[in-house]
């Protein structure tokens, strides 16, 4: 059994019976007696495991009542058993510090990552674990940055409940507007990150894209408290990051993939509740909700000829005249584009 297993192992063995001797540990563990109690004290001195020998019982267990360490309840972090699980949490380390532009998110987590590095071990495990950070890439392409003072700000205000006040740029517009808002949840989405919140000048629920702040401060007043099943109602019905209207009726995209797209188009997910159907000749139909089509239109037109929108007409319709509107800028053959 694996270091990082044993150490698991010995907690789940103790919580599960209350206590466990150390003749019982040995049995479970099949170690030797000096690598059992490297390993109890492991978890007593370096993770900050409560774990006491009582001798009335002659067995290990976990400190309680006036013996038990102040703070929260011990646990050893996330889900994770195996090293080569423990190994994935380190390539979440580098999704993470690629989110954010200066590295505030990876920079408050490095308390937990020291501590997936410590049940890694020393020599050969720690050694590993740097080799496989050199060889995991994680390409982001178009990626928004949020400046740091800003996402903290906006942080701040949203764990503490207190409203912010905005200078946002509204850039289909080109207009810059002050807003009061209440934050309710963060959302990150295509390579940046967007605030959902109440905001008090239109008196609705609206989402801002944080890159488009241009200043934030946090205010004293508390923010209106919406239930995130609301928020969720009103901003996740639609496709994408563009919500729509949340009293509007949805309605359902029909896309038809040629038969070489197919086999990609058939495995991703473009909606949660999208439904899809092979035809005899190959080709795979998918349909999809939606309120608002902006980025729904976008990434259909990012599929070329490979795809055919059926329905509804309106939206047909929309993709129709994007694509002729794109052919124009060419010109005929022959003619220089314009």
């Amino acid at each position: 059994m694996a270091n990082t297993a044993r150490l698991y192992r010995i907690e789940a063995l103790i919580r599960a019976r209350g206590h466990v001797s150390f003749a019982a540990l040995l049995a479970e563990l099949e170690v030797s007696p000096a690598t059992l109690k490297r390993d109890l004290e492991y978890l007593r001195s370096r993770l900050g495991a409560p774990i006491d020998y009582d001798r009335d019982l002659n067995a290990y267990r976990f400190a309680t009542g006036s013996n038990a360490p102040a703070g929260p309840r011990h646990e050893l972090p996330g889900l994770w058993f195996d090293e080569a699980e423990l190994y994935s949490l380190l390539m979440a380390q580098q999704l993470l510090g690629s989110l954010d532009s200066e590295g505030l998110i990876s920079r408050h987590l490095q308390p937990l990552l020291d501590r997936i590095q410590h049940l890694l071990g020393s020599g050969e495990g720690e050694a590993a674990a740097a080799r496989l950070m050199k060889r995991v890439k994680i390409a982001s392409t178009q990626r928004r940055p949020v400046p740091s003072r800003f996402f903290e700000r906006v942080s701040a205000a949203l764990l503490s409940r207190r409203r912010l006040q905005l200078r946002y740029l509204t850039r289909t517009r080109s207009e810059v507007t002050e807003r009061e808002v209440s934050p309710q949840r963060l959302v990150h989405y295509r390579h940046t990150w967007y605030l959902d919140a109440w905001c008090h000048r239109v008196d609705a629920l609206r989402r801002f894209a944080l890159d488009a702040v241009e200043q934030a401060s946090v205010l004293d007043t508390r923010a209106r408290e919406v239930p995130l099943k609301q928020v969720a109602q009103a901003m996740d019905a639609g496709y994408g990051i563009f919500a729509g209207d949340a009293t509007a009726e949805l309605a359902w995209a029909v896309l038809l993939f040629d038969a070489p797209a197919a086999a990609w188009a058939s495995r991703e997910e473009w909606h949660p509740k999208q439904q899809g159907v092979w035809r005899p000749d190959g080709r795979y139909e998918l349909r999809l909700p939606y309120a608002d089509d902006t980025e729904l239109v976008m990434d259909i037109l990012r599929q070329g000829p490979q795809v055919q929108v059926l329905a509804p007409a309106p939206l047909v319709a929309r993709v129709r005249q994007a694509l002729r509107d794109a052919a124009a800028r060419y010109g005929a053959d022959g003619a220089e584009p314009r």
